[in-house]
């Protein structure tokens, strides 16, 4: 397929997207389903320029003055990928399965490039109801986060220490031009590719293959650091999912101690057993909801890390079509059930344990008003200030610094450090 094509294909699926409410992985994958002559680049092209349409949607369609498909893609090919508007009108004109060629209105609006205007939150490209949560978080900075929210993202990975270090991934990946991703010890990172390219498949590497390094964004790499777990300790991952926090802790713990990876569905702990063999970890203990019990933990945790469900606005940058899809009714919702994580949580800190609350969210209701509620609710615990924390293991990287909120509650953005989106607080039981 040639640019026309691709163009052509990609304001069919984002269409679809937006007129039928789908996930953005299934429209394209039933148009691939339904196009098998396009080759895996077009199909790595039509996905770039759906989810970049998607990541600046409102700013796009503000410029452009229309919010249809066609208007974001065209958007999209000429500013977020750099091409030249007579590059596009010469691409419709020779490639019969473009789309139509442009209109006066059209021409005039991707020649001026008006993507900045005087409505921040549409600049922002945050859906208007959840702006004023991120007024409330950030202030004069909400406009950068949401900017930098809209980006690509890049690709993180943690070395796993208990079978390689930094130095030794990043000489085997150096055709792939990783850097040390900054602030994470462990941390490895390949920049965004741009326009159509296709990203690195990492997992294809051999080094992967042996456990040298799992995929995991740095952010998340922080959170298991500030956790301060340590070898020999006792740990439960409450909500455990795919397992890469119980993953990153073991290493932390050097494979000493133990580690309970628990999720309330099962499916979700699916991942975790390939990937505790390939890592060569030995301290996990997963636990089943249907056929294990969580009583063995009562009492005796040291560390209990909760990576509760959320609304998930911090990690935009990957998926940019939730951005369109939460609702106030699904936000009310992940505030209830994390209410109720945080309880069930209690039960399991021993006298002196911690109890790490963490996000994938920027929303203020879902993160410091939270920790504030539990706080009020359960006088046993205290919350941990984690900014003598931060210095301790970040200080040096005086350029990428996080929100220290409310006490200590920490909280990092793309804009702030670099790295998705999330929240950390910690607590710690009389």
């Amino acid at each position: 397929m040639r640019d026309g094509g691709r163009i052509a294909a990609a304001i069919e699926v984002l269409t679809e997207i937006n007129d039928r409410r789908r996930p953005v992985q299934e429209a394209l994958k039933d148009w691939g389903n339904k196009h098998r002559f396009a080759g895996s680049g077009d199909r790595v092209a039509i996905g770039n320029l759906v989810f970049d349409a998607l990541r600046h949607k409102l700013s796009h369609a503000q410029a452009m003055g229309s919010e249809s498909a066609r208007a974001l893609v065209l958007a999209t090919y000429i500013w977020g990928w750099g091409n030249q508007v007579e590059k596009l009108e010469q691409v419709m004109e020779e490639d019969r399965h473009a789309p139509e060629p442009l209109s006066d209105a059209e021409r005039t609006a991707l020649i001026e490039n008006k993507q900045v205007g005087d409505n921040d939150q549409i600049s922002a490209n945050i859906p208007e109801w959840l702006w004023p949560h991120f007024q409330e978080n950030f202030g004069d900075d909400a406009l950068a986060v949401g900017r930098s929210l809209s980006e690509r993202a890049p690709i993180d990975m943690r070395v796993n220490t208990v079978k390689s270090s930094q130095d030794k991934v990043l000489k085997r990946l150096s055709h792939l031009h990783p850097e040390a991703s900054g602030l994470s010890p462990v941390g490895v990172r390949l920049e965004p590719v741009v326009g159509p390219r296709k990203s690195p498949h990492v997992q294809a590497e051999e080094s992967f293959r042996k456990g040298w390094f799992e995929l995991q964004d740095e952010a998340s790499q922080i959170a298991s650091i500030l956790s301060g777990a340590q070898p020999g300790e006792q740990v439960l991952d409450l909500c455990a999912g795919g397992g890469g926090k119980s993953l990153a802790l073991a290493a932390q713990m050097q494979n000493k101690g133990q580690i309970y990876a628990y999720d309330a569905h099962k499916t979700r702990l699916a991942p975790l057993y390939d990937r505790m063999a390939r890592a060569g970890v030995r301290n996990i203990q997963t636990i089943d909801p249907q056929t294990g019990s969580l009583d063995i933990c009562d009492g005796k945790m040291d560390r209990v890390f909760v990576d509760a469900p959320c609304s998930g606005t911090g990690v935009w940058r990957r998926r940019p079509d939730t951005k369109w899809r939460v609702t106030e009714n699904a936000l009310n919702g992940r505030i209830e059930d994390q209410a109720q994580v945080l309880e069930t949580a209690t039960r399991f800190v021993r006298s002196g344990g911690k109890l790490i609350y963490a996000t994938c969210s920027l929303v203020p209701a879902e993160n410091q008003l939270q920790v504030q509620a539990f706080l009020e609710k359960h006088s046993d615990f205290k919350l941990v200030d984690l900014a003598p924390v931060w210095e301790e293991h970040f200080g040096e990287v005086s350029s990428r610094r996080p929100l220290f909120k409310d006490g200590g509650m920490i909280t990092l953005t793309p804009y702030h450090t670099g790295t998705d989106g999330f929240f950390i607080a910690m607590m710690e039981r009389d």
